[in-house]
């Protein structure tokens, strides 16, 4: 309990400076001189009422004169369906510009077009632009008689108008950019100038870097203006075009079939106070910041009193049943034996092999590698080493976590299967199962959601490529290494029971009540430890908000494995009070049932906060991927639960003689 209060305090005095949360020693800040080109990029459009992401350019934008190409991408980044392309928005540090041309459409929308335009407008589909690795950003009021403005990343693709009792889909071909930038300050760090040398900066270097600025926030404001293609054809890109007004009455463009549309944009510069290690801050300061901390730390509070209550029932419970029966001699316990019922009657059955052992091996070997590829990833990003900015990163250190830990599922699956058998025979198909079972499941459901997203042309289907990328790191690194855990742990001696097996199992007494209730019930207290901080990470992954907060992430997880362990054990232990010896599933069962109550809270979300998915197609890929999550959450509790308990009836056999 000490050793987590201290974790706690260590994680809440590292987050206390949000300006250094992402920002590590040795990294690089972008300085470019003044008058020096910047390319602006995107990705793919999201929309948070469909879980569909597309190209930039699957729509008629204006493309770059040299031809789209690809930024180069992670695996992370292929995962999460993220597509980063150039684009034909160039700026030039610290000089304003006003109604720059970037291009006029050369031929006139087509019906289909059309159709497209209107239904991602519909659709609610953002435009994610990139400068310098910062994504664009806008600005709301919260409602119109309010000067409350609200943060949100990326920029509507048009809007529907009212025109004479006829609903007119216009587009926002014109964008008002606003760079924050920040002088050069010296910074005991490396410095990458606009032409990509790196500089290494000394107290003498100062003075080569006069009027260098770092781009420390973009920002946008898109609006509607219709213009005459024909005189703008006579203007070269990049050249001026009349001075624009974003009038809030009109005219607007509209998106008709035979209308070419005239794209443009400003830019102007703001000189910041933001420094560089604090440029991502405003992104984590999105709606609803306030209301998080206070329910992470009121969450927390609860959790340290429920851990601690049951903690506390349990080790008096438990301790003074054992001295009641340790101080009695062995004529008097000859005697309770006979006249008591309880923990003391399944002796002879406790240690009895539950119904299917071999696929509760593989479960828990699966479990073991999934917990620990969540600890040591979250307290990775705790720590700041898997920062937003790095795109892609969180996931791709996850895979490759994962992968590695395959050594430990191999060891514990064959360990636990040599405690129920006696003996490592088998040991070599136990591992074989463990390294394909959980990868097995996820690979079937990602094949068929990447079916559906490719029938839709999404680019959050996974490439063909990725997908043989994928098998090969399954069978090149995950199953050998899985292999070699398994082959360690068939040398290692099984773990001796106190206590024999009887040949003939004891008949169970009829129960009160249904134990799968309690089992079911029980799961609801470490869920009530996960399911403030869910709605966080489920508006992360479903609704595009940045989320941030790992070090109170990895606190909530040390807890939840707390009571996920205490709860199991609880429940085990009457199970065996009622003398009902089978509690290796039900043990498993008793911490995995917050896998049920995460799908629950899932159907939850969607109905209450995501206010329904659009369409069928969107619904599927929503419940395709929850599944996934439940199985891996599932799996991991249930683990954490079913070892807990098996140390524990070790233990609690192991301190009582038995004739």
């Amino acid at each position: 309990m000490r050793l987590v209060m201290g974790m706690v305090v260590l994680v809440l005095l590292q987050l206390s400076s949000s300006a250094k949360a992402f920002y590590l020693p040795g990294s690089y800040l972008h300085a470019y001189k003044e008058g020096h080109e910047l390319w602006a990029k995107v990705n793919s459009m999201t929309s948070i009422d469909t879980e569909l992401p597309y190209s930039y350019y699957s729509l008629p934008f204006c493309k770059p004169k040299d031809g789209i190409k690809k930024v180069a991408e992670n695996l992370g980044e292929l995962l999460m369906g993220d597509q980063i392309e150039n684009s034909p928005y160039r700026f030039r540090m610290n000089q304003e510009e006003s109604g720059v041309k970037l291009c006029v459409q050369e031929q006139p929308l087509t019906e289909n077009e059309v159709k497209l335009f209107e239904q991602r407008i519909d659709d609610y589909y953002q435009l994610n632009l990139i400068l310098d690795n910062l994504p664009v950003t806008r600005y709301t009021k919260q409602n119109d008689s309010s000067d409350v403005l609200m943060r949100w990343t990326g920029l509507p693709i048009g809007f529907r108008f009212n025109d004479e009792n006829e609903d007119v889909h216009c587009i926002y071909n014109h964008l008002q950019f606003k760079v924050l930038i920040h002088p050069y300050d010296s910074m005991d760090t490396s410095v990458v100038v606009g032409d990509g040398l790196m500089v290494k900066m000394s107290s003498g270097d100062d003075k080569d870097l006069d009027d260098t600025f770092m781009v420390v926030g973009f920002e946008a404001t898109p609006c509607s203006i219709l213009r005459d293609p024909i005189a703008a054809d006579s203007v070269k890109q990049y050249g001026k075009l009349p001075e624009p007004r974003c009038n809030p009455e009109g005219p607007f463009q509209p998106i008709k079939v035979g209308e070419r549309i005239v794209y443009s944009y400003d830019v102007k510069y703001e000189l910041s106070s933001i420094r560089w290690p604090s440029r991502w801050d405003a992104y984590l300061q999105m709606e609803g910041a306030r209301v998080h901390w206070f329910s992470i730390f009121n969450s927390l509070v609860v959790i340290f009193f429920l851990a601690g209550i049951v903690f506390v029932i349990f080790l008096r419970t438990i301790r003074r049943d054992l001295n009641k029966y340790e101080e009695l001699d062995k004529e008097a316990q000859a005697q309770m034996t006979d006249e008591l019922s309880g923990w003391k009657l399944v002796v002879g059955d406790v240690f009895r092999a539950p119904r299917f052992p071999e696929l509760l091996c593989i479960i828990v070997g699966d479990g073991v590698q999934i917990m620990g590829m969540a600890i040591v990833t979250i307290l990775f990003a705790a720590l700041g080493f898997m920062s937003p900015a790095s795109r892609g990163m969180l996931l791709t250190g996850m895979v490759l976590l994962y992968l590695i830990l395959g050594i430990f599922a191999g060891y514990v699956a064959v360990k636990m299967w040599s405690n129920l058998r006696g003996d490592t025979t088998g040991w070599k198909s136990i591992s074989w199962r463990v390294a394909c079972f959980f990868p097995g499941i996820a690979f079937t459901i990602l094949t068929v959601l990447n079916f559906i997203l490719w029938a839709n042309d999404s680019t959050g289907a996974i490439p063909i490529s990725l997908f043989f990328i994928l098998l090969l790191l399954w069978f090149g690194i995950s199953v050998p290494l899985t292999l070699l855990g398994g082959f360690l742990g068939s040398f290692t001696e099984p773990t001796p029971f106190p206590v024999r097996t009887n040949q003939i199992p004891r008949e169970i007494p009829i129960q009160k009540y249904p134990s799968w209730l309690l089992v079911l019930g029980a799961g609801s207290l470490p869920f009530g430890t996960l399911f403030i901080e869910l709605f966080f990470i489920m508006s992360s992954i479903w609704m595009g908000r940045v989320y941030y907060v790992f070090g109170f992430l990895f606190v909530v997880l040390l807890l939840l494995l707390i009571v996920c362990a205490e709860v199991s054990v609880v429940v085990t232990y009457m199970h065996l009070c009622v003398e009902d010896h089978r509690w290796w599933w039900k043990s498993f069962f008793t911490s995995g049932s917050v896998g049920f109550y995460v799908f629950l809270y899932s159907i939850n979300y969607l109905v209450f906060d995501l206010h329904g998915l659009n369409g069928p197609v969107s619904m599927i890929l929503y419940i395709g991927y929850s599944i996934l999550m439940v199985i891996a959450i599932m799996f991991a509790t249930g683990t954490i639960g079913f070892l807990s308990s098996f140390y524990f009836v070790h233990y609690l056999f192991a301190s009582v003689k038995f004739d």
